[in-house]
Parts: structure tokens; sequence; C-alpha cells
């Protein structure tokens, strides 16, 4: 590859700086030249983004040592590469504490003992980093185009990496959540497990590009992204010789060769699973399944194994949709899902409809664990981040979890549960998508008629319900939230917002209909339980 950063050597080398001589920071020529630029002001702030070669006769600066100090102080804070100086009447020679400065930092001083014309040095640097810039853009074409062409081979990931280290000259390393490794060369997995343990430690960090040091080297780290998620990260080993932005570039379009493999890998992986769908809606209906299915698409049963099933109601049913669009969407639905609660932990069968998607979530877990909820909570809350562009729409998804099982053979009693809870939560009654935490809920829904279930609730509520539709006022909501504050009136009133005085006057209303000791354990449960109930029938 040929050099594409210019560095202050380099300058050093054109004819137009012959009659150069570098007086201080002779440990800085590798400092890179983004552009030239001539500098006849103190006030240097509004222009000066950093890389910059400075040409100076001084004209602009007052003659004190001080005034210079500060000012070639400045030039160094804002990352300039180089200063160079004419020597004349603006500036005579070099203090020696500038030259102290300048070393120290190793920032490059170069003086012309001449009279020059900066026009011409501009003119030279600034054509030199066009045709640069112009090649660079050339070599990204032609690589992008090989990325491409190497994604359609096979072990096309290893080559991708082979053809980085050709250009580079540098090792290339990709990183997922699996076991298997993919670097080149051979040498490169030295680094490997330093990396990836970088990478599980840094809480979302390298996210986005990023670069960070193992063992002295430093690298460039690019996230591989698809299905809303990160797949995985290219790394690799930094080049003094080629500026930073060119080889994220470079990573980036390598990046989308390896995502196109990864995505039609899963994809095929993905289209094999036409009889998990059959095999998940048996399952959670109560139908037989063949064995051969069971130990296809579950985890081998064993004393540590488990299982939740998750109903993900979706917003919006896909109507109408010609069967090849949905076969599509319906494939990009399950990768996303599939992947997802894979990284939380779980081992999931999938089936998907056009309204909802059913999973048997399996997991492994010590007993006394067995019921903790984090990694559920994990997934849903990922679900949620997804914006649409996986045809899930996170934020418009409805959940409901069952309880904890081991037998498959009970997977159709926690179906019912993952639907009861969706549903309390769908009409708000609920908050928290776990079965276990309906507390009555549960009783009151195995109750299957419904005329019961209103019978029961007016037969404690109906003079409430009668009072607040002639008196237009709000003693149900209060009652409701009463029972639930525990009887607190500080918490009440607050979830209420009205002052204690209100609520004083609606509690004695509430006492007046219902009893002063409405609140009595035995009647305090019956009215929970009404309560409860009524909502349930809304």
């Amino acid at each position: 590859m040929e050099k594409l950063t210019l560095t202050i050597r380099h300058v050093l080398e054109r004819k137009s700086f012959q009659g150069a001589r570098l007086i201080a920071g002779h440990e800085g020529l590798d400092r890179e030249v983004k552009w030239s630029h001539v500098l006849e002001v103190q006030d240097l702030d509004s222009l000066i983004n950093g890389g910059e070669l400075i040409l100076t006769t001084g004209v602009g600066l007052q003659l004190d040592l001080m005034t210079q100090f500060h000012y070639v102080k400045k030039l160094i804070d804002r990352q300039v590469s180089c200063l160079c100086i004419e020597i004349g009447p603006y500036f005579e020679e070099i203090p020696e504490e500038i030259i102290k400065l300048a070393d120290f930092h190793a920032f490059p001083i170069i003086i012309f003992e001449k009279k020059v014309r900066f026009v011409d040095i501009t003119q030279d640097l600034h054509t030199y980093i066009i045709n640069q810039h112009h090649q660079m853009l050339s070599q990204l074409d032609t690589m992008s185009r090989k990325f491409n062409s190497l994604s359609l081979t096979h072990n096309g990931i290893l080559k991708i990496l082979q053809e980085l280290n050709h250009f580079f000259k540098q090792s290339a390393i990709f990183i997922t959540e699996k076991p298997k490794l993919y670097y080149y060369p051979s040498e490169s997995k030295v680094w490997e497990t330093q990396i990836r343990l970088l990478l599980e430690q840094s809480s979302g960090h390298y996210a986005e590009p990023n670069s960070l040091v193992v063992g002295g080297q430093s690298f460039a780290i690019l996230p591989i992204e698809g299905l809303g998620q990160v797949l995985g990260h290219l790394c690799l080993q930094r080049s003094q010789t080629v500026p930073e932005d060119f080889a994220f570039l470079i990573l980036d379009r390598a990046a989308l060769a390896i995502a196109q493999i990864l995505l039609r890998d899963r994809t095929i992986e993905e289209r094999k699973q036409n009889n998990e769908d059959d095999f998940v809606r048996n399952l959670i209906n109560g139908r037989p399944v063949d064995d051969e299915d069971l130990q296809t698409f579950v985890p081998v049963p064993s004393k540590n194994m488990y299982y939740r099933i998750f109903h993900i109601q979706l917003a919006i049913s896909e109507k109408n949709l010609h069967p090849s669009d949905w076969e599509e969407i319906k494939l990009q639905r399950l990768m996303s899902i599939r992947t997802l609660l894979k990284r939380c932990g779980f081992f999931p069968a999938l089936s998907c409809s056009k309204n909802s998607i059913t999973a048997i979530a399996c997991f492994l877990a010590d007993n006394r664990v067995k019921e903790e909820k984090s990694r559920s909570l994990q997934a849903i809350e990922q679900i949620r981040e997804m914006n649409g562009s996986n045809y899930i729409d996170g934020q418009l998804c409805q959940f409901g979890i069952s309880s904890v099982y081991q037998a498959f053979s009970q997977a159709n009693k926690a179906y019912a549960e993952a639907l009861k809870v969706e549903e309390m939560c769908q009409k708000g009654v609920a908050e928290s998508p776990f079965y276990e935490d309906l507390g009555l809920y549960k009783i009151l829904l195995e109750i299957k008629d419904p005329d019961f279930l209103r019978t029961y609730a007016d037969s404690y509520l109906a003079p409430i319900f009668e009072y607040d539709n002639k008196m237009d006022s709000n003693l149900f909501e209060t009652l409701a939230v009463y029972l639930e504050s525990n009887g607190s009136k500080k918490d009440t009133a607050e979830r209420l917002f009205i002052v204690r005085q209100t609520l004083y006057h609606r509690l004695e209303k509430l006492e007046m209909i219902l009893g002063a000791d409405f609140m009595a354990p035995a009647n305090r449960l019956a009215l929970e339980s009404a309560v409860k109930a009524y909502r349930i029938l809304l």
C-alpha cells in the first residue's frame, strides 16, 4: 500500500522545503499534515481545526518572548502539526525557551532562513493532499468491490480479514459472542482473548467506532450491526502510515460485507426452522409432538433446565400481504427475537403469527434462582428498543410471561398464563408482565363465567357506582387507590392529586355507604377482589 498520510518527514523531502531547516521537535516528524495555513494573527482559536502546518513571518505578533511563548503553546494545545517560520525582521531568531517547549511536546518547528513564497508552498501541499484524497477514494471503491465479491465466496469472513491484512499489513480480527474465532494472520490470535475481555467489560462503550490499546498495541474497533443489534466487532491493528479516518472507512466497508455474510447465514438457518413453528404451536396448544422434534427444537431436559413462555403481542397485524412479503417479514421478526433471546441467556423455540410472537424460552438455572426475572426483563427492555427496522415496534408491544416450568407437558398451561397476563397488561390492570405477580387476579381469571364476576362485583360496589353516577363523584377510584395504598391516607392523596381534606371527605362518604369497618381484614379482602373482578370485566 502506498503512503497515504502526509507527515512532517514527507514535507521536508519536498522541493518547496529544500531551503528549510528543522530546529525543534525532531521526535514529531511522523505527525500527520491535513492542511497548510498562513497565519499572522494571535487570535487563532476560530481559525485552527488541528492537523495544520502553519506558515508565518511573525508580522502579527508582538516581539516580546512571553507573547511568542504563549503563541507556540496555543498552537501545540490546538493539535497543530508543525510551525514554519520565515526568519526576518519579526522573528530574527527562535528563542531557546521556545525550542525547549517544542522539543518537550515533540512539536516540529521549521525555519526558512531565506525568503520563500508561501503561496508556492501551500499550492504544493494542497495539491498533494487533494491528490492523496482522490487516491483514498479510488482505493476505498476498489476495496469495497473486493469485500462484496469475497462476501459471496466460501469462508468469506476469513478472506475479508486476509484482504484487510494484505492492504494494511496489520492484524485483522473479527470477534462475536460465539466461540468461533476469525483472525489473520495466525499470530493475531494472541490479541483475541484480551480484546474480547475488554469488549465484555466495556458496557456498550464500543457500540460506536472507537480505539483500544492491548499490550501496547493500538486497535481500531468497529461494531458490525444487523437486525438492530451488534453482531460482532471488527478489529484492525493500527498503523501510523494510514489516516485514522481512512482506516475506519475501509473497516466500514469490510463490516458491511461481513454483516451481509452473517445475515445470509442466519437467514439460511432460520429457513431450516420451518417445522419449528408447528412444533411450538402443537406444544402450547396441548397437542402431541414427536420426540424427534422435541430433541431438535428444545434443549435436552435436565434438573437445571427450566423454561418460561413469552407471548409478545404486536401492535399491527400485517393484513393483505402477498405470501412472499409475509414470509420475509416473518423471517426478519424471528431472526431478531431469536438473536435477542439467545443474547439474554435463553435457548428459544419460536412461533410467529401476523400479530404475535410466542417463545418457549429455556434457560439453565440453579433451583434457588430459577424464579429470578432479570434476564426476562432484559429481553423485554431490548425488544422495547426496537424501532420498526425489524418489522417490530417495541414501544407498542405488550408482553405476557408465564411462571417457570420444567416439564414440556405443561407448556399449554404456561401459554395460557402468558396470554392472561398479557391481556391484563393490555387492559392496564397489571403492570408486571409476569404471571406470578398477578396476585388475586390469578384466582379471578380462573372464573370463566363473566356474569358471576359481574354479580360478585356489584354485590359490593353497586352502591358506590350509584353514588358516583348521581353525584358525578370519584368514590370508586378513591376506594381502589386507597386499597392499593394499604390504607395510607398520605399516599392515596398524592396518587389522586388531591388535598388531605378532600380525601377525608371522600372516606367519610365511603364509610357511610360501606360501613365504618370496610377496612377490616375480611371486608377489605372482599372489596379488593370485587374491584379486581370489575377491572377484569372492563
